[in-house]
């Protein structure tokens, strides 16, 4: 149990970094409205999932070994994010934040925060390091490993609400044309920043 807790604090802390899952969060709390934002949200949290089962498998060995595989995923990854950077960026200023709202499905939204975690090659690096911490060898893998991949995608939920609802608070002082433009140059430029990085970076 000391071990658990000690893992919760670390996932909390790594949530809580600003990435490119919190700044697209943030961005559609205050553009698109809390709803889809919350389908992003279990987006974020599924490919989250989905990265820490990789990481449990042949595949995540292979991922992690191969500077191919890695840096193929790397650039697939900078790609997705200098698009949607532009995306934002390029965005036009609407009159009201609703009809920016209407113009994003739910689905929309779910696969963008999907597709933002799943190409991301250092997740699974990440897991296969922090995994094998908290993990007690002399007692059975699977009930643990189930355990320590839902307490992460559960906490994302958690942490990413709890970003979203503040951000939505914040609503109405941007809630001007000027100000969601000045919010869409904003997120559009961190994006392009994050899958710069992403690319430049080694493992």
């Amino acid at each position: 149990m000391d071990n658990y807790l000690l893992y919760v604090g670390v996932a909390i802390a790594t949530i809580c970094l600003p990435g490119p899952a919190v700044v697209l969060t943030i961005n559609n709390a205050i553009q698109k409205g809390l709803l889809k934002t919350f389908a992003g949200i279990f987006g974020v949290a599924l490919a989250i999932l989905l990265v820490a089962t990789i990481s449990a498998t042949s595949l995540g060995i292979i991922l992690a070994s191969s500077a191919m595989a890695f840096s193929l995923i790397k650039i697939v990854g900078a790609v997705y994010l200098v698009y949607l950077g532009i995306k934002m960026w390029r965005s036009k200023s609407p009159s009201n934040i609703k009809t920016n709202a209407h113009e994003s499905s739910l689905l929309k939204c779910f696969m963008e925060g999907f597709f933002v975690s799943i190409t991301n090659p250092k997740a699974v690096v990440f897991f296969m390091s922090i995994f094998p911490q908290f993990i007690d060898l002399k007692q059975e893998y699977t009930p643990q490993f189930v355990l320590l991949a839902l307490t992460f995608s559960a906490l994302v939920v958690v942490i990413h609400t709890i970003y979203a609802v503040s951000a939505s608070l914040t609503k109405s002082k941007i809630a001007s044309q000027k100000g969601s433009a000045l919010l869409n140059k904003i997120s559009g430029g961190i994006f392009v920043g994050f899958g710069v990085g992403l690319a430049a970076s080694s493992r």
